[in-house]
């Protein structure tokens, strides 16, 4: 899924290559596109690509360059680059049929217990105490 991440990144702290080096991280990371510096004193991140792992390219951020903060994950939708086809349904009637899904897990056997036997002894009194 396509997805656009924008980051708040403080650049001012004192480091010369702070900017260049955001933007390294980002590109850095599996399944980026583009990366874009936005904002009046370029200092938001936008990040534009499939499946990116925004949690670990703040943490990234944050050991590298200093403070940043996640500020928005939203999907990328792609309606003005290709209009969707609509599929018709074959003349010959054969519909598709879709099986259903189970989810995985451990079965659930019921096993009845073995019996239960009480017995009742002759001459106990469960009133008495011995030690006093």
């Amino acid at each position: 899924m396509k997805q656009k991440v924008v980051i708040r990144v403080t650049l001012n702290n004192g480091k010369k290559n702070a900017r260049s080096k955001a933007m390294q991280i980002a590109v850095g990371l599996q399944g980026v596109e583009s990366v874009s510096l936005q904002d009046e004193d370029s200092s938001q991140i936008v990040v534009v690509g499939d499946d990116i792992d925004s949690v670990n390219l703040t943490s990234l951020l944050r050991k590298k360059v200093g403070f940043a903060e996640l500020t928005s994950v939203s999907p990328v939708s792609t309606e003005g680059g290709k209009p969707k086809q609509e599929t018709k349904p074959s003349e010959s009637g054969i519909q598709s049929l879709v099986w259903p899904t189970y989810q995985a897990g451990v079965p659930y056997y019921y096993q009845p217990s073995a019996p239960y036997y009480a017995y009742e002894v002759a001459g106990y009194n469960q009133n008495s105490c011995i030690i006093m």
